[in-house]
């Protein structure tokens, strides 16, 4: 499953999810990945708790996790502005 990882890939916890964050590095040697989830930075994640890789994407087993990194993921959209609406593109 690791052969069709790139780095750059989007990371989610689950089909259909918003994404969390992206490889950065795959570990070959160490069937590990190291990726940088949204406002907590990076985390190596073992390829064990990988779910699934398709469509260029990497959905994780959260039950896989260590605990630091779960609660990272948890609060991985708290800096996003839930009132922001982008401009229709009547405005431009």
């Amino acid at each position: 499953m690791h052969e069709q990882i790139n780095e750059g890939s989007m990371v989610f916890v689950a089909d259909g999810s918003d994404g969390i964050g992206s490889v950065r590095e795959i570990r070959h040697g160490l069937p590990e990945l190291l990726v940088y989830i949204e406002n907590a930075g990076d985390f190596v994640v073992p390829m064990s708790a990988v779910k699934a890789v398709h469509s260029g994407k990497v959905v994780l087993d959260f039950d896989h996790l260590d605990l630091r990194l779960r609660n990272a993921i948890r609060h991985a959209r708290d800096s996003e502005d839930p009132t922001y609406t982008s401009p229709s593109s009547e405005d431009e």
